[in-house]
């Protein structure tokens, strides 16, 4: 029996898929498992059962993931599921700051009660013309799982698109669009593009790298998209360029005190994903991954750890090892199983940076001494049995 504890709403859809084996608890202190969604986590002790740490979107800037690793905590997010809904959103964004369609829905709402409001906003609509996304270019830079779909979807729209990503993964590269140039510095998106979209993680290496330096490259009356973290543009610099009219608008889904209400900025409330859809899809995914990693000892999408996957659990024990990735940490397990006179199965050994994982399947069940035993060795930061 597991105990799982959500510190945010998680959809229904995704709950569902819990079977008899768990059971809610509102002590977060004693969950085997925390679903999150936006909640901010770093000041939370946990306890002594948690086990994992499920994030129902991409982001987990809100879960510290150093402390986690710490105490053998594994942390999942769920790529992809919410990409469409802001793929969609993207769009949007581009066709607000394309047309000044927000000006002109608040002209009509102002003059609403006006009689002649058709025959004055035939003379007034001109203030709102704006131009067409056909034939312009679009940068993407990031072509994950929402770059992607951003860019493959803007050449229906007949614009030329520009993806830069100097580490694209293999799965991304075989879906995007063959008609997409491939930038091979982020300087050729400034310098090329009319539209530029953002959709990098919020790294040391990404935090502003929107910045004068960068604006200063790009095209008069650029319009800058960005959907992914409000830290990878410098506030400052994107203020003073909309005032200088250098950038022509500035989308972001992240409100600021710097940028609500700049002209020239369209800010959106976080609606990124905030759709029922994607909901759906991100608390199934987490949902999917804990239960895969609880009653199998199988990781995927894990941030801190490194994902692995050795199956089913069939026959005799499972044993899940979190450690330090250090020298001759198998050499002790293996002695120690060999020690107490248990067969090894099966074994495999995965590691990220500085923390790994490894499961050993034994014929036979293994005795809580031989568990204490393991937790024992130095470096050794979390032991389970799947039985």
């Amino acid at each position: 029996m597991f105990k799982y504890h959500c510190l945010n709403p998680i959809s229904a859809v995704g709950m569902n898929k819990l079977d008899e084996n768990y059971v809610n608890t509102e002590n977060a202190d004693e969950a085997d498992v925390i679903l999150v969604r936006s909640a901010k986590m770093h000041e939370m002790e946990f306890g002594k059962n948690l086990k994992a740490i499920a994030r129902a979107g991409a982001g987990v800037n809100n879960i510290p993931l150093d402390k986690c690793a710490e105490e053998g905590i594994v942390v999942f997010n769920t790529p992809g599921a919410n990409a469409n809904g802001v793929k969609e959103l993207v769009i949007a964004g581009m066709l607000l700051a394309a047309r000044d369609i927000v000006g002109g829905i608040q002209w009509v709402q102002e003059f609403e009660e006006d009689g002649d409001i058709a025959k004055i906003a035939e003379k007034k609509k001109k203030a709102f013309a704006g131009t067409e996304l056909s034939g312009k270019k679009l940068g993407v830079i990031g072509l994950g799982a929402i770059g992607v779909l951003v860019a493959n979807v803007a050449t229906h729209l007949g614009m030329e698109v520009y993806g830069y990503d100097p580490y694209v993964s293999v799965d991304s590269a075989w879906r995007l669009s063959r008609s997409i140039h491939h930038a091979t510095t982020v300087d050729e998106i400034y310098k090329e593009c009319d539209y530029i979209t953002i959709h990098v993680p919020a790294l040391d290496s990404t935090k502003g790298m929107i910045d004068k330096n960068a604006i200063s490259l790009m095209k008069e009356g650029v319009v800058i998209l960005n959907f992914a973290r409000d830290v990878l543009v410098n506030q400052e610099d994107i203020v003073d360029a909309l005032v200088a009219g250098k950038v022509h608008r500035y989308v972001t889904d992240f409100p600021t005190k710097e940028i609500a209400g700049v002209k020239g900025a369209i800010v959106i409330p976080h609606l990124g994903a905030s759709t029922e859809e994607s909901e759906d899809n991100c608390a199934q995914m987490a949902v999917a991954e804990i239960r895969d990693f609880l009653e199998n000892g199988n990781i995927t999408h894990s941030v801190n750890y490194p994902d692995c996957n050795v199956g089913t659990k069939v026959d005799g024990d499972r044993i899940t090892i979190l450690h330090r990735n250090v020298p001759n940490m198998i050499g002790q397990f293996t002695t120690l199983l060999a020690q107490e006179n248990q067969n090894i199965a099966l074994m495999t050994n995965k590691s990220k940076k500085e923390y790994a994982y490894t499961v050993i399947d034994v014929d036979g069940s293994v005795s809580d001494e031989v568990i204490s035993k393991l937790e024992s060795i130095a470096d050794v930061l979390g032991v389970r049995v799947i039985k």
